[in-house]
């Protein structure tokens, strides 16, 4: 009962053990035709037999639809292709040992193959007798009638599947352009791919595995497993004998229609196929100028064999993906070429022989985010400290590469002679601009100089940056006022220092939008949440303090986030 095509016919009839109402007047006909008090349309599946068209069946078995093959005659016409006439079931040899006798009272039996177009034996169309029965020639001519006309409706509806699995696989093609065009990391592919083949070939897993290093096969859909599943083939090597690494390594189609050959021809992935109750696959190559690159694996709840179209549509779609992951990767590289760079140019800061600086600095988790957020420290003589917080308007790699230049040039200025901090930016930007760096950006260029009474004063200038928040100990957190427009707007415009006393035991916090802005939380919310939060905060550790800040706003994934914290002596 494990003869693969003829299951594949089956499963495309899409019946099951559910009432059909074409079949369920078949049956009626045969009781009516015959004068038997049971009659049914039954279809043989691996391990029971399930009734679309059912007439006179007693519960539970009218309800149910379906019995083991423990209680199947008509298992004996799909093995042996031919009718099935039972005078007494209880003394025939054939069928005296099955369980129908006594649980369906099934004594008088005869059943006709139902067949499909190719001549497989799908079931019987049969009537019951609950007593001993002489079937006459005529009845049985009548019942073979009858099950040629059921037949042709099987027929029917496989064809019609047929026809709609192969628009679906059309549909898939030319979807498949158009989603996977869309991807740009490896995690929105694989979901793409399975939503792509759900409907055309409804398997019951959808897996993308790449080869690195020549050898070793890395899973790319682990979160379509369970935990354990997935972890086991996280990372494995190409010689061991799994659909997967059998298409990587052969650059070829991988079909494995049964779980029979499951087993004869990837022994070491048949546990996970038992485990998750998978009975069949199909592994494709991803094809690349320099062999595989890895390989897409389907795997299905049931014995499976992929026609002609269906692997020229699985194979179309595998040249599809390797686009989309060879994309991906070049994407990803000069992604994380950029955040290289910026994370490089965010140096270690420098210590204070009173103060605490705690600095924290995440990257957007969205793809496309590299953008231009730094601070910056520098001691300077007699205590002083220059702090600086910025953010180059965009989010690119040269977003990243401007902050570099902008960096640079303002580390310089302060280095070269004490000034107030509004004449340093004012010189950043004409030297920017005689330079030829173009671009906008937001700066605040703070300086903390000690005072005798151990406090600090604050002198800062602002452009278009969010404001410093001040947090004396015991008291509210207040943000700092005025504000002059950003950088590279114009070099003739004027701009304003701002003054404060940073007390001892207090904190000072400088930090780019990415803390205070979300997709959907306005600034201004976001700031009052800020003021609220480091109002109620402990200051005991202000490393732990930067990290909640950090993570709160990190958990958010829309912009980088870049802060300066620095706490006076209590």
């Amino acid at each position: 009962m494990s003869d693969t095509a003829r299951l594949d016919a089956l499963s495309r009839t899409g019946l099951d053990a559910a009432a059909d109402p074409m079949f369920d007047r078949f049956a009626e006909m045969v009781r009516t035709v015959l004068g038997v008090p049971v009659a049914l349309v039954s279809l043989v599946d691996v391990d029971r037999q399930f009734f679309p068209g059912a007439c006179g069946l007693g519960d539970p078995w009218a309800q149910a639809r379906q019995t083991p093959l423990s209680h199947s005659f008509c298992q004996h016409v799909v093995a042996t292709a031919e009718p099935l006439v039972v005078v007494d079931a209880r003394v025939d040899p054939r069928v005296r040992g099955n369980l129908a006798i006594d649980d369906l009272g099934v004594v008088g039996y005869a059943g006709m193959p139902l067949t499909d177009a190719d001549g497989q034996v799908l079931g019987s169309l049969c009537a019951i007798d609950h007593s001993p029965r002489q079937w006459t020639e005529h009845e049985l001519c009548a019942l073979r009638d009858l099950a040629a006309a059921c037949s042709d409706s099987l027929r029917l509806r496989i064809a019609n599947s047929q026809t709609q699995r192969e628009f679906a696989r059309t549909q898939l093609l030319l979807n498949a352009s158009h989603a996977l065009g869309g991807t740009t990391t490896l995690d929105e592919i694989v979901v793409a791919v399975r939503d792509l083949v759900t409907e055309a070939l409804a398997p019951a897993y959808v897996g993308i595995s790449l080869l690195e290093a020549g050898r070793q096969v890395v899973l790319a859909s682990q979160q379509f497993l369970p935990d354990h599943v997935a972890e086991r083939w996280l990372r494995y090597d190409s010689s061991e004998r799994t659909p997967t690494a059998l298409a990587v390594s052969s650059g070829g189609l991988v079909l494995l229609p049964s779980l029979d050959e499951v087993g004869r021809s990837a022994p070491d992935a048949l546990s996970t196929f038992e485990e998750m109750g998978w009975q069949s696959s199909a592994s494709v190559p991803l094809p690349s100028s320099g062999g595989a690159l890895g390989a897409l694996t389907l795997a299905w709840e049931v014995p499976y064999r992929l026609d002609s179209s269906e692997q020229a549509v699985l194979v179309a779609l595998a040249g599809y993906v390797t686009q989309a992951v060879t994309r991906a990767s070049v994407l990803d590289d000069r992604r994380t070429a950029a955040a290289t760079m910026q994370k490089a140019l965010l140096t270690p800061l420098p210590s204070h022989r009173e103060l605490t600086l705690v600095a924290r600095y995440a990257p957007a988790h969205h793809e496309n985010h590299v953008g231009g957020d730094w601070y910056d420290a520098i001691t300077l003589d007699q205590g002083r400290l220059a702090l600086v917080i910025g953010d180059v308007v965009g989010h690119s790699i040269a977003a990243a590469a401007q902050m570099g230049q902008f960096r640079t040039m303002l580390r310089t200025l302060i280095a070269d002679r004490r000034e107030s901090p509004s004449w340093v930016l004012r010189r950043m930007e004409r030297t920017a601009h005689t330079l030829g760096v173009g671009g906008l950006s937001t700066v605040l260029l703070a300086y903390l100089d000690p005072t005798p009474t151990g406090e600090y004063m604050l002198t800062w200038s602002n452009a278009g940056h969010p404001p410093p928040t001040l947090v004396a100990p015991g008291g509210p957190a207040v943000m700092l006022p005025g504000t002059d427009v950003l950088l590279g707007v114009s070099k003739e415009l004027p701009r304003h220092d701002h003054y404060a006393r940073l007390p001892r035991g207090g904190s000072l916090l400088l930090h780019t939008d990415g803390l205070v802005e979300h997709r959907r939380l306005p600034v201004d919310e976001g700031m009052e949440q800020l003021r609220d939060f480091l109002g109620r905060a402990s200051y005991g550790d202000p490393e732990k303090l930067s990290d909640v800040l950090i993570e709160n706003a990190a958990a958010q994934g829309q912009d980088d986030v870049a802060l300066l914290l620095v706490t006076t002596p209590s």
